[in-house]
């Protein structure tokens, strides 16, 4: 239903409440995912990829029933998500989108990771990454998130890491049914060691746009706003939303008009144009 926002359901919990909502104040700090907490204490990790495709796939509202603490990771991008949704399909509501405007500037900051929210009329994401991975190295990327863009050019984009951070992954409990290289981009150094090589050559700031969307999603509704992040991860995003609903001048909610929603991210997705999963 209209206004029911996106929660998710622990089919598994017996006792107790087993909702989870979906948004920024219920997430549980985590350097390396997205890890949402209810006041029961009920959670679900790594959202950010399945939030990511709802998002891209311009769905505001959603019951996500899982069987378990953590969403699977598949092949370690969105574009899974994306398919399965658009294969089963959409339902419209009888009710016009509420989205968030975003007024005026807001920056947080952690060492020398940035991440701002600014005045735009479209969802724009730029991001900059700087890794001392010869394979990595410096990427950026500035997208329109109009259009389906998400789907076309940010969906298929893996989750990253370096060889020395598998161990710290799993030794955190963090995608323990994945495997390196299958379910993630493994670097090591100059070399790229996943089979097969990138999806895209600046893969990995593509999934960092991805992770920020998820990320972003969390606000409760869509954002209509400009997104700079420079080396930002998950905490830092979630920080820049807490920042945003803390300034009450800097945002507004307004009901769009048929020309608003199609400028919001999933106006305009073509079939054709998602990837295939490989």
């Amino acid at each position: 239903m209209a206004e029911h926002g996106i929660w998710f359901l622990r089919t598994d919990i017996e006792e107790g409440d087993a909702l989870i909502p979906a948004r920024y104040d219920a997430v549980h700090q985590s350097p390396l995912c997205t890890t949402l907490v209810n006041a029961a204490g009920a959670s679900v990790g790594t959202v950010e990829h399945v939030m990511a495709a709802l998002a891209g796939c311009g769905i505001h509202n959603a019951l996500v029933e899982i069987d378990g603490p953590e969403v699977p990771i598949l092949d370690g991008s969105a574009v899974p998500f994306v398919r399965a949704i658009m294969q089963r399909g959409l339902r419209r509501l009888p009710a016009r989108v509420r989205a968030i405007e975003v007024l005026k500037t807001v920056s947080v900051i952690q060492g020398d990771a940035t991440a701002s929210l600014s005045p735009s009329e479209v969802m724009r994401i730029d991001f900059h990454i700087d890794f001392d991975d010869a394979a990595i190295g410096r990427q950026s990327k500035s997208l329109n998130m109009s259009n389906g863009s998400f789907a076309r050019e940010l969906s298929d984009s893996r989750t990253f890491c370096r060889q020395g951070d598998v161990e710290k992954m799993q030794a955190s409990g963090l995608a323990l049914g994945g495997t390196p290289g299958v379910n993630a981009v493994v670097f090591d150094g100059d070399r790229v060691t996943s089979p097969g090589g990138l999806r895209h050559a600046d893969e990995p700031v593509r999934h960092k746009m991805l992770d920020a969307l998820g990320d972003l999603a969390l606000a409760g509704a869509p954002l209509i706003g400009h997104y700079t992040g420079t080396r930002a991860g998950h905490t830092l995003t979630n920080q820049l939303l807490r920042t945003l609903f803390d300034t009450p001048d800097a945002y507004r909610m307004v009901t769009c008009d048929p020309e608003m929603t199609a400028r919001l991210p999933g106006a305009g997705l073509v079939w054709d144009e998602i990837p295939a999963v490989a």
